[in-house]
């Protein structure tokens, strides 16, 4: 009797414990008349008698488990006028504490503290700021679906201290940095979260169950905050920079070094409680990092990532829909126009790049919950400086003057639902065409957030001497939340719908079906921390005329490991389809079926040397084509400050089949091998968490070796080759850079950065199979190099008014 007394007394406890894990947590806000000093020691008297937050709760390795006491956590926040303050105590053995050196907005190896807040309380959106147990400062962005955007900073304070118990931290976040109302009674979404890095531990305050989907939804509560009004939100931030860029052009009339000067500012208006106004006038992108150039020898685009960070931060808005593809302004215009350079021209010097001339964002949400985004960019033409024959110089626009315009309506709906309109739009100047997109967009969840159901319609429309007028469709809908996680889509775009303009885009004409299965186990066993799986299933057609394209299937198990070391397996098999793309000219090209699978190992990245990498099979069934691929990372920190990477990629392929050029309408497939080597290696010397210096260098080397030609047949099968003979199709493609980039923060949101860039390519029609001349070949190759010097400069409106004021007051003090 006594034993079923015990077990009911622990099953009680026990459901006591869940049903506390689950209910939303509070805290009552706390106003204090005297600021804590910013230093990290929390001795401050205001700090007295304010509520706790404490039993931080497990979201891994083991979700729902409370924080061990002896690494709990204790968390206090105040408010007053002008700012929220952050009270932080973080209880550990010191010497075990990760505390990294690493730049701004990164996390590095180490522990990390953070509060998440929602101050208009729609479950949907937040703002998050994490600071490192080295000080490093990380901000972002939460959208309803619990995207984080890396890239928006705000300026704030933060200090941090290790001691005897473990560390501390306190936080200064000002009104300035945050939107909210001016109601005099707030209740504000809030939560905290800690991470250990040692043991890959990240606790939440309120918890956040990995099994429920979103994140910003699964908040706490701050109540009460009274009588506390939106300042005035307008900060500017100047900025100068200085080029000089050397090429060994050699010609005559044309300077191998150069030189140019630069000035333009940023601004930041509060237009009012919710919605903001960022502005960049003339400016400055070249120090962000070189774009990762390849060899392509698809049809399709390469679609590159976005470093610049006007264009990343705070553009959640703008992203909705997939139709904005930030590197169509100024970096990857889609319009070139080469019709004035004749065929016995030579180009001398290709502006690849538009320069920015300006670039407004326009963003917010009313307290009824409607997102409001209105961007705008203009980018100058492009010159293509051109030879002809009798050694004459001319310039040629290859590119407009263009205006890029983007308008979004989003509303948020009950259970973190949505419906969204977007418009993108693109005026060019002079003859060349214009183009028009838009879109409906909805995402409905049931009330427990389990199932969904998405969608969306677009339209594009081209302008300029002939008018298309394209449409596309797509459906979704599934359950998000559980163990077991489903969904079933379907995509369609007709042949003339078109979104690259200032989207990026592949391919239409197609209606793909997808069925997806995942399987989810969070909760550890005695080997494993995590176990998921998938199961991926792709059915497409061509849409006019009708026609089947591919078909594949693709799944495999993930696991972490108790030692925090994890494997995945994939395995794709595809069927022989019938590709439209790979002939250039639409005609159909039956490709053979294909198999591969994929193992990939990463390491507990804890470690002070880490290593790990992947390794690819694939086989295609015509001539029985194989292609393999070995990635193989290394990292290794000396310390907290220096810290190196280095990644070897190595991915040969025999026996390939692909288009390689054209004759007339008719498309030349060869056989060919093919061997691609990138190497990679990076370096950081971080002095303080305000000054770091890294340098990144890369060679990538790609070759095509032909062996056999064929031509492609009406019935889409491949046929001898018999012709003249096809000459000069090899190819030996070499790319090289060096980034290196000294950083300074020497105020609040000020920085002095000095960078230098080198980047040399090479691409040959003969190849040079050993890897040892093609690196000699690409170092001794024309190298361009250029050396900037940017110093930008922040400067708060409140600030200025606040000297100013002192100023008076001290001037009225000496005349009385």
């Amino acid at each position: 009797m006594k034993r079923c007394i015990l077990l009911f007394f622990i099953l009680i406890c026990a459901f006591s414990q869940a049903q506390d894990i689950s209910k939303q947590r509070q805290l009552e806000a706390k106003r204090t008349l005297l600021s804590p000093k910013i230093d990290g020691i929390l001795d401050d008297e205001c700090w007295n008698n304010v509520p706790l937050a404490t039993d931080f709760i497990q979201i891994r390795p083991n979700p729902g488990k409370v924080e061990a006491q002896d690494r709990r956590t204790e968390m206090k926040v105040l408010y007053d006028d002008v700012a929220i303050y952050v009270y932080a105590r973080m209880y550990d053995h010191p010497d075990s504490v990760s505390h990294e050196l690493v730049s701004r907005d990164n996390i590095g190896n180490a522990d990390f503290i953070s509060i998440i807040v929602d101050p208009f309380y729609d479950k949907m959106n937040g703002n998050g700021f994490f600071v490192t147990a080295a000080g490093v400062q990380f901000d972002a962005k939460y959208s309803q679906v619990g995207d984080e955007d890396a890239n928006w900073n705000a300026v704030w304070e933060s200090a941090v201290k290790i001691d005897d118990k473990g560390w501390t931290c306190e936080m200064r976040i000002p009104y300035s940095a945050l939107r909210f109302s001016s109601k005099d009674i707030q209740n504000w979404g809030l939560n905290f979260s800690r991470r250990i890095q040692r043991s890959n531990t990240q606790t939440f305050w309120n918890f956040v169950d990995p099994k429920v989907n979103g994140f910003i939804n699964q908040e706490g509560l701050w109540m009460g905050i009274k009588d506390v009004k939106p300042p005035l939100r307008l900060s500017f931030s100047p900025y100068i920079s200085a080029y000089v860029n050397h090429y060994p052009v050699n010609l005559p009339g044309v300077k191998n070094t150069t030189s140019r000067f630069n000035g333009g500012m940023d601004v930041k208006y509060g237009i009012n409680n919710s919605f903001t106004l960022d502005m960049t006038l003339v400016p400055d992108f070249g120090q962000v990092q070189s774009d990762n150039r390849i060899l392509n020898l698809t049809p399709f685009e390469v679609k590159f990532n976005e470093n610049r960070q006007f264009f990343t931060e705070g553009t959640e808005l703008f992203n909705k829909g997939d139709l904005f593809y930030s590197k169509r302004i100024g970096s990857i215009p889609s319009y070139y126009n080469y019709s004035e350079v004749g065929s016995s021209d030579k180009i001398i010097k290709d502006q690849t790049e538009a320069k920015v001339l300006n670039a407004t964002k326009i963003s917010g949400r009313t307290a009824k919950g409607l997102g409001i985004g209105i961007f705008n960019a203009v980018t100058n033409s492009m010159q293509t400086e051109v030879e002809d024959v009798q050694g004459n110089l001319r310039e040629v626009e290859t590119q407009p003057l263009t205006n890029y315009n983007i308008l979004v309506f989003d509303q948020s709906l009950k259970n973190n639902s949505s419906a969204t309109f977007i418009n993108t739009n693109v005026l060019r100047q002079g003859s060349a065409y214009d183009a028009n997109v838009t879109a409906l967009l909805f995402n409905l969840n049931n009330k427990g957030n389990k199932y969904f159901v998405n969608g969306a319609g677009k339209m594009s429309y081209l302008r300029g001497k002939e008018t298309s007028t394209g449409y596309s469709y797509g459906l979704k809908f599934g359950k998000q939340s559980g163990n077991f996680l489903w969904s079933y889509s379907q995509q369609y775009a007709d042949h003339k719908f078109d979104p690259s303009d200032l989207g990026f885009f592949t391919n239409n004409n197609f209606l793909d079906q997808v069925a997806d299965f995942h399987y989810n186990i969070y909760k550890p066993s005695s080997w494993y921390n995590q176990l998921l799986s998938y199961l991926n299933i792709l059915y497409s057609r061509r849409a006019m005329p009708g026609s089947f394209q591919t078909f594949s299937v693709e799944g495999g198990p993930y696991v972490q490991f108790k030692n925090l070391w994890s494997a995945e397996v994939n395995g794709i098999y595809t069927a022989a389809k019938n590709d439209f793309y790979e002939s250039r000219n639409g005609q159909v090209y039956k490709a053979p079926e294909s198999y591969s699978a994929v193992l990939y190992i990463n390491p507990n990245r804890a470690k002070a040397y880490n290593f790990g990498g992947n390794i690819r099979y694939r086989e295609q069934e015509l001539f029985k084509g194989k292609e393999y691929n070995f990635y193989f990372f290394q990292n290794l920190r000396i310390n907290d400050k220096i810290a190196f990477g280095l990644d070897l990629n190595f991915n040969p392929n025999y026996n390939y089949v692909n288009w390689v050029t054209a004759q007339g309408d008719q498309a030349i497939f060869s056989k060919y091998d093919r061997r691609t080597v990138e190497n990679s290696f990076d370096a950081k010397y971080t002095f303080t968490n305000l000054m770091g210096l890294t340098v990144v260098l890369r060679h990538y080397w790609s070759d095509r070796r032909n062996k056999e030609f064929f031509l492609l047949k009406p019935d889409g099968n491949l046929t001898d080759y018999v012709g003249a003979p096809l000459n000069g199709l090899d190819r030996n493609y070499n790319v090289f850079n060096i980034d290196l980039i000294y950083t300074w923060q020497f105020a609040p949101g000020s920085t002095l950065s000095v960078s230098y860039k080198d980047a040399a390519e090479t691409n040959d029609t003969y190849y040079t199979q050993r890897y040892n001349k093609n690196l000699s070949g690409i170092l001794n190759a024309p190298q361009n190099n250029s050396l900037s010097v940017k110093v930008l400069y922040y400067v708060d409106y409140l600030d200025l008014k606040k000297k100013k004021e002192k100023g008076l007051e001290r001037f009225s003090l000496d005349i009385s």
